[in-house]
């Protein structure tokens, strides 16, 4: 099975946006650099962030997000972003009404159903869990591999935190990667277990 990583930007202080859901300058290194991160040409970076960024794109089969993030983002239109093959969105309520049944969405009741769900599609790519809250009740119930942080230096002072409600320690091993792109420090720690 693939490994499950916790992923997000996010604020020197920890949080992924401010308490009305707006990210602020959090993605802003995403087109601070002169690399395509993808074919749309929006996304530019510096050369250290692709390499990074793409490499771990590249293996990501699935991606975990809570209903929130799903309904903010209009369910990506149907199309899973990143060229991911499929999202699996965690919540008490069934797909919007009118939802294509085809789009490689899978709608589950809770985190453990979700990343079970998940290594099942994604075989031994990479189960990409969202940070927030669903990130946190996976981390919570022990079952985050991996954390993933881009680091913008920003202060947000309050708002969504990036490890959700966790009100618990967890220890992390030392980071296995730190890499310094244009307004951005990539970090990756492995979860102490």
């Amino acid at each position: 099975m693939g490994k499950v990583v916790m992923y997000s930007s996010v604020s020197v202080d920890g949080f992924l946006a401010d308490e009305n859901d707006q990210p602020g300058p959090l993605f802003d290194w995403l087109t601070s650099g002169d690399v395509p991160l993808d074919e749309s040409g929006v996304l530019k970076v510096a050369q250290v962030s692709f390499d990074y960024t793409r490499a771990y794109w590249d293996q990501i089969g699935v991606t975990i997000a809570g209903r929130h993030v799903f309904d903010l983002t209009d369910g990506w239109d149907g199309t899973p972003p990143a060229g991911v093959d499929h999202v699996v969105v965690v919540t008490h309520r069934p797909a919007p009404e009118g939802w294509d049944p085809e789009a490689p969405f899978h709608f589950v009741d809770g985190v453990e159903a979700a990343v079970a769900k998940a290594q099942e599609l994604a075989g031994d790519r990479i189960v990409e869990i969202a940070a927030g809250d669903v990130g946190g009740q996976a981390l919570a119930a022990g079952l985050v591999d991996e954390v993933r942080m881009d680091v913008v230096p920003v202060v947000f002072g309050s708002g969504k935190r990036y490890f959700g409600s966790v009100d618990a320690q967890h220890l992390l091993e030392d980071p296995d990667e730190v890499i310094q792109g244009n307004r951005v420090l990539h970090l990756r720690y492995q979860i102490r277990h």
